[in-house]
């Protein structure tokens, strides 16, 4: 049968997902400790309490999980504290603009694009898991072996 046609569940081009979604929270985590206006200004214009402190902490998170991400270890648990930093920064951030004067629905759906996707591939990592190109089925393998 066609390999297009038939599905893999631990197939390593999962790593394309975790690529990006990896990357993309790494960078983004990074960019809260280099740039107020990404950080901490940002927080702060969004009406966050202790802005400093919340933008780092969030920084944080992005980066240690976006690393995890990045080498499939830990994958799935790694990918539910970064869906709840986007669906945050989605509530915060995107939501409000269906109520400004100008904006509306079409231009929250626009600027919504890429948290749209990164909710989605971080769905899927959580119900998918890491995929074969990764830490976690070095881990499983060396695991079974030790149990054989």
């Amino acid at each position: 049968m066609n390999k297009f046609l038939v599905s893999n569940r631990n197939a390593g081009s999962v790593i394309f997902i975790r690529l990006a979604v990896g990357l993309i929270f790494l960078t983004q985590g990074i960019l809260k400790y280099i740039d107020p206006h990404m950080g901490v200004l940002r927080f702060a214009k969004v009406g966050f309490p202790y802005p400093g402190c919340t933008a780092h902490l969030v920084g944080a998170f992005e980066i240690a999980c976006g690393l995890l991400v990045l080498f499939g270890l830990f994958t799935s648990v790694a990918s539910i504290p970064l869906l709840i930093v986007i669906l945050t920064a989605i509530a915060t951030t995107k939501v409000p603009e269906l109520f400004h004067s100008g904006q509306g629905f079409w231009f929250m759906v626009s600027d919504a694009r890429t948290d749209f996707a990164m909710t989605m591939s971080l769905l899927f990592l959580i119900s998918a898991g890491a995929g074969s190109w990764s830490l976690d089925a070095w881990l499983r393998a060396e695991t079974s072996h030790e149990a054989s």
